[in-house]
Order: C-alpha cells, then sequence, then structure tokens
C-alpha cells in the first residue's frame, strides 16, 4: 500500500484539534505527550509513600510486580475485543491446550538449534508438511523457513528471485542495475517496501472495474528481460479473491517459448495457502506449476496460529541461491540460516506443529469450511439488505467485501457505517480501493476461527441495527471526504 493508499478511519476532532485517520485508534504522539506526565497508582496496589510513576522515563525505583501487573493490565482494557475485530487476518484464539504448550515453551530461540534441537526438528518437520501440501517435486529435499511472520517471508522470496536474476544475468555478461518486480495494484504493502528497501523496481498492474485483479494481459505488458518474477496473490487483500495464478503462469509459459524469456512466480499465499489446499483441492496455483519457484504462507492467519509466524517453502533446493544461506558456529554447532531476524520465538513453531497433529487434514478442512460457511452465509444476508452490492462472497478465502449502492443514499457513507458498529463493538474496516479506483470505498469482513455462526447473526442483528439508524438521518453526517480512509491488514 503506497503513502497516498494509507488506512484508518475518517478524521475527528481531540480537544479541538483534528486528528488524521492513521491517529484515530490511538493518541497522536503529541497529544499523548499533553497527558499528566505521570500515571497513578491505585492505592490498593502501591507501597507506602508510592502514589505516582514517571509515565516518560525510567522510575529511580522498581516496583512491586503486581503493581506493575496492574498497570499494565488497566491500560490495555482499552484495547478492542479481539473476537470482534473483523479487520484483522490474524488469529486471535487457540484452545487451552495450545494456549498451554504455548507457556511451557515461550522460553525457545528458534535460531538456538543447538540449544533446542528438538524444536529445530520440528520446524524441519513443518516445512516438509508444506512442500508436500503444495505438491513440491521434493518435498523432503527441498529449502524452506520458518519467519516472523508473511512479511519476512515475502522479503526472502522476493530477495531469492533477486539475486537468481542477477546471477543469470552476469553469466550473460549483461548489467544486473536495473531489476523490476511486477505484482498488481492491489499487492500487499510488504511487496512496495521490499522493492524500495532492496532497490528494485515495482511495476504495478492496476486493477480496474474490467480486470479486478492480476491479469495475464497486465503482466505481459508490464514484464521485460529485467523482471526478476511476478507476484501473485491466493486470497488478495482487498476483496478475498484469488489471482488467476495457473492463466498467469501459461502466459509466461508462452512468453518464454516465443521469446526465450524465463520469468518465475512467486505465489504469496498469506492467507489462502492454508485454505486451498483443503476447500479446493482441485485448484493448480502452487508447484504443480513449474514456473512457481517460491510461496509464502501466515502461520498466523489461517494456519491458525497466535501471531508471530510465516513460513516460505521453494520448489526446490536449487531455487534459493547459496550463496543467500549463512552458517554460524557461535551458537554450539554450524547453523545454517537464512532470514532476516536472528533470535526469535520458538513457541509459535511448536504450535503450528500441534495444530498438524491435533487437525490433520480432515481436521483443517472442518475448521476453514466452518469459517467459509460463516461468511457465506453473512455475504449473502447482506447482499440482500438492500444498500449494499458484494464484490466478493467469501467462496475463496473466508473474507468478503461489500460497496454501498451509487443509488442507496446521499446521507452516510462506509465509513460512517464502520464507525456505527463500533458503538457495538465490532471492528469492520472501511477503504477504498487501490489507485484508479479509489473512488470505491468497500467494507471488508475476514471470518477467522472462532467467529461462528451464532456471533454472525447477532453480527447481523448490530449491522441491521447501524443501518436503521443512520437511516434515520434527514442530512448527510459531516466529514472531511478528503480523511475518507480505511484500513484493511
Amino acid at each position: 500500500m503506497s503513502k497516498d493508499r494509507k488506512a484508518d478511519t475518517q478524521s475527528d476532532t481531540y480537544g479541538g484539534k483534528e486528528i488524521k485517520p492513521d491517529q484515530q485508534q490511538r493518541l497522536p504522539h503529541h497529544m499523548e505527550m499533553e497527558l499528566p506526565h505521570e500515571l497513578s497508582i491505585n492505592p490498593l496496589f502501591a507501597r507506602e509513600g508510592e502514589s505516582t510513576i514517571p509515565r516518560f522515563h525510567l522510575a529511580d525505583g522498581g516496583m512491586l510486580p503486581e503493581t506493575a501487573y496492574q498497570i499494565v493490565h488497566d491500560e490495555i482494557t482499552l484495547d478492542g475485543n479481539a473476537r470482534l475485530n473483523l479487520a484483522t487476518f490474524v488469529s486471535t484464539w487457540m484452545e487451552p491446550a495450545a494456549e498451554r504448550l504455548y507457556a511451557e515453551s515461550f522460553d525457545k530461540n528458534m535460531i538456538d538449534k543447538d540449544e533446542y534441537p528438538q524444536t529445530a526438528q520440528i520446524e524441519e518437520r513443518c516445512v516438509r508438511i508444506l512442500a508436500d501440501l503444495w505438491h513440491s517435486p521434493e518435498p523432503l529435499k527441498t529449502m524452506g523457513v520458518s519467519t516472523t511472520g508473511s512479511s519476512e517471508a515475502c522479503m526472502l522470496g522476493g530477495l531469492a528471485l533477486k539475486r537468481r536474476w542477477q546471477n543469470a544475468r552476469k553469466k550473460e555478461g549483461k548489467p544486473v542495475d536495473r531489476p523490476n518486480i511486477v505484482f498488481s495494484s492491489a499487492i500487499q504493502v510488504v511487496w512496495e517496501k521490499f522493492a524500495n528497501y532492496w532497490e528494485v523496481e515495482p511495476r504495478y498492474v492496476k486493477v480496474t472495474p474490467e480486470h479486478p485483479q492480476l491479469n495475464p494481459e497486465g503482466v505481459l505488458a508490464a514484464v521485460d528481460e529485467n523482471t526478476i518474477g511476478v507476484v501473485a496473490i491466493l486470497g488478495e487483500t482487498y476483496t478475498g479473491l484469488y489471482e488467476p495464478i495457473a492463466a498467469i503462469a501459461k502466459a509466461l509459459d508462452d512468453l518464454q517459448e516465443k521469446s526465450g524469456l524465463n520469468i518465475p512466480m512467486h505465489v504469496d499465499a498469506a492467507s489462502g495457502g492454508f485454505i486451498a489446499p483443503f476447500l479446493q483441492p482441485d485448484l493448480v496455483w502452487d508447484f504443480q506449476l513449474p514456473r512457481v519457484k517460491s510461496i509464502n504462507v501466515s502461520g498466523h492467519k489461517y494456519g491458525l496460529v497466535y501471531p508471530g509466524l510465516g513460513w516460505i517453502i521453494w520448489r526446490e533446493a536449487k531455487d534459493l541461491p547459496e550463496e543467500l544461506i549463512f552458517r554460524v558456529s557461535y551458537l554450539g554447532g554450524n547453523m545454517p540460516t537464512f532470514a532476516l531476524n536472528f533470535s526469535r520465538p520458538g513457541a509459535q513453531v511448536l504450535l503450528q506443529y500441534y495444530n498438524y497433529l491435533r487437525l490433520g487434514k480432515e481436521g483443517y478442512y472442518e475448521v476453514q469450511k466452518a469459517s467459509q460457511n460463516v461468511a457465506l452465509f453473512l455475504s449473502k444476508e447482506i447482499q440482500n439488505m438492500g444498500p449494499f452490492e458484494l464484490l466478493s462472497d467469501g467462496s475463496d478465502i473466508p473474507v468478503f467485501a461489500w460497496r454501498l449502492r451509487d443509488d442507496a443514499t446521499s446521507h452516510w457513507t462506509l465509513f460512517d457505517l464502520s464507525r456505527q458498529m463500533r458503538v457495538f463493538g465490532w471492528q469492520v474496516p472501511a477503504y477504498p480501493l487501490p489507485p484508479d479506483m479509489e473512488t470505491v470505498t468497500i467494507m471488508r469482513v475476514v471470518v477467522r476461527n472462532g467467529f461462528s455462526m451464532d456471533l454472525a447473526h447477532l453480527f447481523l442483528v448490530n449491522l441491521k441495527q447501524a443501518v436503521a439508524f443512520l437511516d434515520t438521518l434527514d442530512a448527510p453526517m459531516p466529514h472531511d471526504t478528503k480523511y475518507d480512509n480505511g484500513f484493511h491488514h
């Protein structure tokens, strides 16, 4: 998401001062500095003579653990209810046995494979399981790694694409100073970051009403000999739709046959990588397509693990350039490592393996199907309400989006509806589509494990209440449309 597409809710005021869109759910820095510079301590927890502590610098002395706990505990009560957050893709619930395992393993450092050899072995098993699930031709031999999230995995995938392109160009005696990467304008912000950080020209295939997703024609118009790769999305962030990966791969196959250009693909399956193998097993999108060289997924999204886990797998070991792998010996053994982060928690890897054992293929199917059923139910009911038009219904990943019909009302917008839903505790984002379609505002619901059909019925009741309230307005809601922005990550 580029700077002009940053998002949150519409502008407001605080103490007579305007709050910009990205500041609404937290106090801006200068306003936080206007708060008292001392935090008060509840007398029930304070020691004698201890009534306040500094807000912005360390106190000279410490305090009882119970006091510190209570201060932090009280502050975070202002956060939203995670179960009612329909904006995030990130898992917000795991069962008690998983939480017990989490508590037993939060001290494990994933990088320290000599100290925690069994955790390292479990990470390796998880890589093999994913490689097999995604049809790697050599699932027991190919390369893969866990990451702190799908964003790091994307960075690693992009870095491997760039290095493979550089190596090939050097062998041919050609310059390597103008690499580019191709993806749709609806790409997740991490790919814009990758292009910026690693000095790769981003080439956007713009989404339009006629082509709302990355399409083969747009890809072919954007690629050239300097293209390090094409990134396709399995579960696009704005609407949850799958991009036509097989069709894009076929177009690039035809291009190679005609011109000799061999352009690899990376699939950003952050959301769909744990959906398609179970709900759409006949869909061809993964390593069954030889042109797909790497795939990333978020373990902490539909992998059903608490935040802090991603995965990237290469089709074959040769698709990850050897020179990107570092080997370190100062942790007690000769450890290969390929990651942007070094020390990081190992608990989430264990939770991923727990899910594999706990659920198996049938269990993953049942969990994901239940989420999809909720999405299909809600999208149909919202479509039938009258003022809304669906852009997606949850048939791909359990995510759906809708827009306000042009003739529905002139008194309120989806930004107003998003705000009204917060009255009931629901976080439902409203945001504009990517550039060239930014005049269209949509709302999106992400259905995750834990958002039951019962909660869906309650959500629907509250949505109808919110719409009924807004329909009583006899004039437009006052707000500056310049700041009408919604978040979508």
